[in-house]
């Protein structure tokens, strides 16, 4: 005699399978939102990484300060085409303005032909330039539909890191500024414009968390 499911048995497997599919999908489901926290978690880290190993201290220099690694965000207002909301990895030099050049961008450590820059400024750094150099990844407008991103707690739209891998607070452009530890928590709020997300610094450590 041939043994086969009973029709109980094949609907037991179908509930089971219709809670499993209810339990798994929604945590598959892409969320940009969160992607791009992530992302960006993982390069302040970077930057925190570059200025720890890149020590920019020049004792010839009385404005050598102002040349440590740094991520600055920034919408069209600063140069960008595409009013988008993105983020430049830059070491200031020469001038010490505060605003990225091409040739002061971090490199891709996973392409030495681009510069990790989601737009900034015209030619090689603008978004919308053929020539466009950058990652379109660190435009969070555009590959993340990201449509709003605060600062609070961090002066400015600069987020810079010591030799030591502390968080630093102060102006870079002013000639009579200097770069004074954080002493209270750096949030970095982002909205897709229904959901947010804040990604928080901390002091002394630059100890950097998401919270969903």
């Amino acid at each position: 005699m041939k043994k086969a499911f009973t029709m109980l048995e094949l609907i037991f497997v179908i509930i089971v399978i219709g809670i499993l599919t209810a339990i798994i999908l929604p945590s598959t489901r892409r969320n940009p939102l969160q992607e791009a926290a992530i992302q960006l978690q993982s390069h302040i880290r970077y930057v925190q990484h570059l200025a720890l190993i890149d020590d920019k201290y020049d004792a010839s220099d009385v404005q050598w300060e102002k040349g440590r690694w740094q991520i600055v965000f920034s919408t069209n207002a600063n140069g960008f085409s595409d009013n988008q909301y993105a983020y430049t990895i830059f070491s200031d030099s020469n001038s010490y303005g505060g605003s990225a050049s091409f040739g002061e961008v971090a490199k891709n450590p996973e392409n030495s032909k681009q510069i990790m820059s989601g737009g900034y400024a015209s030619g090689t750094m603008d978004i919308t330039d053929p020539s466009f150099l950058g990652m379109k990844k660190l435009n969070l407008g555009l590959s993340y539909g990201v449509t709003s991103l605060n600062l609070n707690g961090c002066n400015g739209v600069h987020l810079t890191f010591d030799y030591l891998g502390r968080p630093l607070d102060g102006t870079h452009t002013s000639s009579t500024s200097s770069h004074a530890l954080l002493t209270s928590d750096c949030n970095i709020t982002l909205s897709d414009g229904s959901d947010t997300v804040t990604i928080t610094i901390k002091p002394e450590t630059g100890y950097v968390n998401i919270t969903f």
